[in-house]
């Protein structure tokens, strides 16, 4: 029961366009995963594919071995609760009410906790007749949040889930996810833009850039490795020779690089720069801004 949820080289096409490029990741039990990466970069294909609701087109997932594409018994473990976008008309996921939606949940998770789900409903003010097409973004967000921890699904992926949540019911929404991580242990994997105050529950953080998994890291590690540099360009030049710089600006005759130092390598002393610990969310923005390769 130790080898987890694992992705081998998989790639996505979409007709001509390839939107994922040979992913490896692997993910353990008993830890709360951050993704992060732009728009388009391809966060939300690889969630579906790892939960079997997309499939790949090279390489495989499994978990603890078994295959988990068209594997019920092996799906039974998962969870992707992703983004609600009802559509208008009847017979649309928009005329569903909120409590049919979540009978379908509670049929196809066999481990769905009622009790959780109702308490949820009571403490978010959902009305369950109200139809999924009726309600505000945020509440769709707080449908998802329910299903997601309601399934107790070892591994459990949440796709934005705090899109449309103001910021009291997104700091409650993480005292929640980490009360059910307290309790059961579960794998929690959150895909979000809204880095900053969710950083410090993430226990290793994933980057995906251009298709591309750039890193996965303990996202304390990560954070401590990385330094913004500013002062006199030639200053900063010699200071970080040798090292990769990431978002240099030039402001006149003043630079400031951000680096993500590797083993063995430390900023040169003897050199007038400030040295500034860096944020996750500032890191992210230097890896993957505009102009970043």
């Amino acid at each position: 029961m130790s080898e987890g949820l694992i992705c081998n080289n998989i790639s996505k096409k979409y007709k001509d366009k390839e939107v994922l490029h040979g992913i490896n990741l692997t993910l353990e039990r008993g830890k709360i995963y951050g993704m992060i990466g732009r728009n388009g970069a391809g966060k939300t294909t690889l969630l579906s594919i790892m939960s079997a609701q997309n499939p790949q087109t090279v390489g495989t997932v499994t978990l603890d071995g078994e295959t988990v594409w068209e594997n019920r018994k092996i799906l039974d473990h998962i969870c992707f609760s992703r983004e609600i976008i009802p559509s208008a008309g009847s017979g649309t996921l928009g005329a569903m009410k909120i409590k049919d939606y979540l009978k379908a949940a509670e049929i196809y998770y066999p481990n769905w906790d009622k009790e959780l789900a109702d308490k949820l409903m009571q403490e978010f003010q959902l009305n369950k007749k109200d139809k999924l097409g009726k309600i505000s973004k945020g509440m769709l967000s707080m449908v998802t949040i329910i299903v997601a921890l309601a399934s107790k699904a070892e591994f459990t992926f949440l796709d934005e889930p705090t899109s449309g949540l103001d910021v009291v019911m997104r700091e409650y929404f993480y005292r929640l996810l980490l009360e059910e991580y307290e309790k059961t242990n579960r794998t929690f994997l959150i895909s979000t833009h809204i880095i900053e105050e969710a950083a410090n529950i993430f226990e290793e953080t994933l980057i995906i850039r251009n298709g591309e998994l750039l890193l996965k890291e303990n996202t304390q590690d990560l954070v401590e490795r990385a330094f913004h540099i500013s002062g006199k360009a030639e200053d900063v030049d010699a200071a970080t020779e040798g090292l990769t710089r990431h978002h240099e600006e030039i402001i006149g005759r003043g630079k400031s690089v951000t680096v993500l130092l590797e083993a063995g390598e430390s900023i040169r002393e003897g050199y007038d720069v400030m040295i500034q610990p860096v944020s996750l969310q500032n890191l992210f923005v230097a890896l993957c801004g505009i102009g970043e390769a």
